[in-house]
């Protein structure tokens, strides 16, 4: 049974999506602050997160700062109808992905048993099964799928389950454009439409925690209009 924290300061939110989640087999912890969610967090973390961005004492965008210094667990955010600046932002400070207010509910445990599948793949290696072997090398990177482990020159390298899934795909075949729209069948479920504004925010943080440990790394390249390329170094 996958541990899921609810965090909003919505009580009608934190009810009706609680009882949703356990009636769909889900084990449900709810907070209504983000200090209270990254205390109990600081005990136990859960196995994914849905935040709310706007809460008193600790926002989402905070509690998703303070989370991705120690863990990839995914995370969904929940934004507002038009603020796509929220949107834009959660998705580059680590997201993995977001839900606009008013939702569906069924959206909603679809978006995250999506992502919970996506993660269950990488840990039982099935995201490898194309590769000869788990491992793969492409130049100076290195991934390890059944480990959930990047590295790059040798530095180690944290990502979450989406910006794994996005390199892994792009690194596969070093040299060939992989479009937005590959790029979306790779990381989410035919069920769950995203737009090409969340790939590029993935990209982007992708690319900015490479440099992390390289700060000359450009192996993924921008096709404008077109997609990504991996360049193999």
């Amino acid at each position: 049974m996958s541990r899921i924290a609810l965090v909003d300061d919505d009580r009608n939110i934190l009810t009706s999506v609680s009882m949703t989640l356990e009636a769909e087999g889900f084990e449900v912890e709810t907070f209504n602050d983000g200090q209270s969610a990254l205390d109990a967090f600081n005990r136990r973390l859960p196995d994914m997160a849905v935040l709310d961005i706007k809460m008193p004492r600790m926002d989402g965008m905070d509690l998703l700062q303070r989370l991705r210094q120690k863990t990839t667990m995914p995370v969904i955010f929940l934004t507002s109808k038009d603020d796509e600046i929220d949107e834009v932002l959660g998705l580059r400070m680590g997201a993995d992905d977001y839900v606009k207010k008013p939702f569906s509910q069924r959206l909603l445990v679809e978006r995250i048993r999506a992502l919970l599948r996506r993660q269950e793949a990488i840990a039982t290696d099935e995201v490898a099964i194309t590769e000869e072997t788990k491992v793969m090398e492409r130049g100076n990177l290195r991934m390890d799928p059944l480990r959930h482990a990047v590295a790059w020159k040798g530095n180690d390298v944290s990502l979450t389950v989406t910006e794994f899934l996005l390199l892994q795909a792009l690194a596969q075949r070093p040299g060939f454009v992989k479009s937005r729209d590959q790029l979306m069948d790779v990381a989410y479920d035919d069920q769950v439409y995203v737009d090409d504004r969340t790939i590029d925010s993935h990209i982007k943080r992708l690319r900015k925690k490479m440099r992390t440990a390289d700060n000359e790394f450009s192996a993924i390249e921008t096709l404008y209009g077109i997609g990504y390329r991996y360049n193999e170094e």
